[in-house]
C-alpha cells in the first residue's frame, strides 16, 4: 500500500461517519465517500497542495451529501409506506459509536428526527454537535458565513431538543431491558412486554411496498405491545425456524431476525430512555437490508399456512 493508498484509507471512515448520519442510507453514503476520495485523489495526482486532506474530504463530503439529500427528499416522499434509514451494526472493535454523542447520532430515532431538518441544517448541527468542527470551519465547508451557522445551529438544536427523550438510560440498563424485551417478545408475554415499554412508544416498521409492513407509525403501549406478539406468534405459526440474534444496531440494542437457512428478514432496533423503550424500529424493506448479507424472504414466512 502506498502512502497515498493508506491515506485515503485512514479518510474513508471519517468520511462515511458523515456521510451516513446526513443521509440515513448506506449506499448513498457509500457513493459519495468513493466520490470525496477520489477528488482528493486527483488532487494530489495533478500536485494541488492541500494543507489538511481530512478537511478537504470533510468539505466534498458534506456538500455532496447536501446536494444528495436534496433529491433524496423528493424520492422519500414518493416512499411506500413509513421511511426509516438503512441500519448498520455497529457491534466489535470497529464501532463508530466510540462515545455517547456519536452513539447518540447514529441512532435510528436521530437520524428520523435529522430528516425533519434543512440539509444544511443538519449538516451545521452534525459538524457541530458531533464531529467538533467549529462555526468558522463549518462556515468554509457550507459556504455560508459564520452567523447564518450559528442561526442554523440554534434552530436545529432547538428543533431536535423539543422531540428528544430527556432522560437517558446506561449501557447496561439498555442491555437488560433490551434482553427482556425479546424474552417477553418470543414468549409472548403481554403483560411482561407492556411493562417494558413508555405510555407513548412508537413503532415503526418499513416494508418499503416489499413486505407486509404498518401502513403508518404504531403509537401507545398496549397496541404496540399487541402488534408485536402477533407478529412473533405469525412467524413461529410458520413453522420456518425464525432465531433472533442480539446485536448493536445503530450504536444502540436491536436484533437480527433470521429464517433457518440464515438470511436475514428483518432488523429491529430500540431506542431507550428513562428506563423505558420509547421507540421500536422495524426494517423489513430488502433492498434496505442487502448490504448486511444475504436477505431471506420475509413475506412467505408472516403468510406461512398455520
Amino acid at each position: 500500500m502506498t502512502d497515498r493508498e493508506r491515506l485515503l484509507d485512514e479518510l474513508r471512515p471519517a468520511s462515511f461517519a458523515i456521510a451516513y448520519r446526513m443521509l440515513g442510507s448506506v449506499s448513498e453514503a457509500e457513493d459519495i465517500v468513493q466520490e470525496a476520495l477520489l477528488r482528493l485523489h486527483r488532487a494530489l495526482e495533478h500536485g494541488q497542495q492541500i494543507q489538511s486532506p481530512r478537511a478537504f474530504v470533510a468539505t466534498v463530503t458534506t456538500r455532496l451529501a447536501i446536494n444528495e439529500l436534496r433529491s433524496a427528499r423528493a424520492r422519500r416522499e414518493e416512499y411506500v409506506g413509513e421511511w426509516l434509514p438503512e441500519p448498520i451494526i455497529t457491534d466489535g472493535s470497529d464501532d463508530p459509536a466510540q462515545h455517547a454523542e456519536m452513539a447518540d447520532s447514529l441512532s435510528l430515532a436521530m437520524l428520523v428526527l435529522l430528516e425533519r431538518l434543512s440539509p444544511e441544517q443538519r449538516a451545521v448541527l452534525l459538524l457541530h454537535d458531533v464531529f467538533d468542527y467549529d462555526h468558522a470551519q463549518i462556515a468554509e465547508i457550507i459556504g455560508k458565513s459564520k452567523d447564518n451557522v450559528r442561526q442554523l445551529a440554534t434552530r436545529a438544536r432547538r428543533h431536535i431538543e423539543q422531540r428528544r427523550p430527556r432522560f437517558q438510560s446506561t449501557r447496561e440498563q439498555r442491555d437488560e431491558l433490551a434482553r427482556r424485551f425479546f424474552a417477553a417478545t418470543e414468549q409472548g408475554d403481554l403483560a411482561g412486554l407492556e411493562a417494558l415499554l413508555a405510555h407513548d412508544v412508537e413503532l415503526t416498521a418499513d416494508g418499503g411496498g416489499k413486505v407486509p409492513a404498518l401502513a403508518r407509525t404504531l403509537r401507545g403501549r398496549t397496541r404496540v405491545a399487541r402488534t408485536l406478539i402477533g407478529y412473533s406468534v405469525r412467524l413461529a405459526a410458520g413453522g420456518a425456524g425464525v432465531s433472533i440474534r442480539a446485536v448493536e444496531v445503530n450504536g444502540g440494542p436491536g436484533a437480527l431476525y433470521l429464517d433457518a437457512q440464515q438470511r436475514l428478514i428483518a432488523v429491529l432496533a430500540l431506542d431507550i430512555a428513562g428506563g423505558q423503550i420509547t421507540s421500536i424500529s422495524a426494517i423489513g424493506n430488502p433492498d434496505k437490508l442487502t448490504h448486511l448479507g444475504p436477505v431471506g424472504d420475509f413475506t412467505s414466512l408472516v403468510r406461512a399456512p398455520r
